[in-house]
C-alpha cells in the first residue's frame, strides 16, 4: 500500500479512530502537517468529511498504522473499539503505539493495557487539554502515563498537536490528571456562570461584567475562549455538551471516592449539571449552565 493510499504524505503512519469534533480536528492537523493519516468512525461520513483514508473498522485502521489516536466519548465506546475480530486490537502491528486520549476512567486504562502488550504494541493514555482551537493552532497539553520509550516513538505525532507533553508516571496516570484537570475547569464554568448571573441580576450589562471577568485575576485562557458561548449563549458552537460534562464528573467522584479525596464543589457541580440536563440542556455547550441559571426560578 502507498502512502497516498494511506492517507497522504510522509513520516509515522497514523490511525484515527473516533471523529468527533476533537478526533477530526486531529485527523485534519496530523494531515495538514503530512502524515498519512487513516480514519475510522462509527459514521463513514465523519471520517470522510477530515480529508483522510477511510477504514471500514478499527482494525482495519489500526492495521496501517505505526500510531493509533483514539479519541471516543466513553468508557463504553472505548472498550468496544478495542477487542472483537474488527477491534484495535486485532489490527495491531508490533511496535505500534497507542494513544487513548479520550476521558475514561484510569481503570479502563490499566484493563485494555495487557490486550494491546499481547498484540506487540504499547498502550498510553495521552487525554488533551484544551479545545478544538487549540488542535488547529498545536497548543494542546497532553497529559502521559505508561512506557517513556513509547511516549518518546509517539513524541513526532504529539508534538504536531501540543505546545506541551507531560510525562506523568505509569499507565493510569494520564487519565487520572485528566479527571482532576477537568474537574477544576468544570468548577471554573459554573463560578464562572454564576458570577455572570450575578453581576446581570444586580444591572450589570453581560459584556461589560464578562470584560472585567476577562481582565481580571481570573481571566483563565477558558475565559477568554469561551467568551463568545458566553455573551450569546443561543448561537454558541457546542464544544463539549452539558450530557458529557456529567459523565465526566461522574468519573472524577468515582477517582475521588476510591483515593479518599474531597470533592465538595465537584459534588455541587454535578448536582448543578444535573438539573440541567434534566430540563433539557443536555445537548446544549458546557456554558449554557449561565442559562440554565437564568431561568432557574429561585
Amino acid at each position: 500500500m502507498s502512502d497516498r493510499d494511506r492517507g497522504g504524505g510522509t513520516g509515522p503512519r497514523v490511525a484515527v479512530v473516533g471523529t468527533g469534533r476533537m478526533g477530526a480536528a486531529m485527523t485534519i492537523r496530523l494531515r495538514e502537517a503530512g502524515f498519512p493519516v487513516t480514519a475510522y468512525n462509527r459514521t463513514r461520513e465523519k471520517a470522510a468529511a477530515t480529508g483522510a483514508a477511510v477504514a471500514g473498522t478499527p482494525r482495519e485502521a489500526a492495521a496501517t498504522a505505526d500510531v493509533v489516536l483514539v479519541s471516543l466519548a466513553d468508557a463504553t465506546a472505548v472498550t468496544g473499539a478495542y477487542g472483537g475480530d474488527d477491534g484495535i486490537v486485532a489490527g495491531l502491528r508490533p511496535g505500534a503505539v497507542v494513544l487513548e486520549t479520550s476521558t475514561v476512567a484510569p481503570e479502563t486504562v490499566t484493563a485494555l493495557s495487557p490486550l494491546v502488550e499481547k498484540a506487540g504494541a504499547t498502550l498510553l493514555d495521552t487525554p488533551v487539554s484544551g479545545s478544538v482551537s487549540f488542535v488547529q493552532q498545536g497548543r494542546l497539553t497532553v497529559m502521559a502515563g505508561g512506557d517513556a520509550a513509547a511516549l518518546e516513538r509517539a513524541r513526532p505525532v504529539l508534538d504536531v498537536l501540543a505546545a506541551r507533553v507531560v510525562h506523568l508516571g505509569p499507565g493510569g496516570n494520564g487519565a487520572a490528571m485528566k479527571l482532576a484537570v477537568n474537574s477544576l475547569l468544570l468548577g471554573l464554568n459554573q463560578a464562572l456562570s454564576e458570577a455572570l448571573v450575578l453581576a446581570e441580576r444586580a444591572g450589570v450589562p453581560r459584556e461589560s461584567a464578562y470584560e472585567v471577568f476577562a481582565a481580571g485575576a481570573a481571566g483563565a485562557p477558558f475565559v477568554q475562549y469561551k467568551k463568545e458561548a458566553y455573551l450569546n449563549p443561543e448561537g454558541a458552537a457546542v464544544a463539549f455538551t452539558l450530557e458529557l460534562v456529567a459523565k465526566d464528573l461522574d468519573l472524577v467522584l468515582a477517582l475521588a471516592e476510591r483515593v479518599g479525596a474531597p470533592m465538595q464543589q465537584a459534588v455541587a457541580n454535578r448536582r448543578l449539571v444535573g438539573e440541567a440536563v434534566e430540563q433539557g440542556f443536555g445537548g446544549r455547550d458546557l456554558s449554557a449552565i449561565a442559562e440554565y441559571l437564568r431561568a432557574k426560578p429561585w
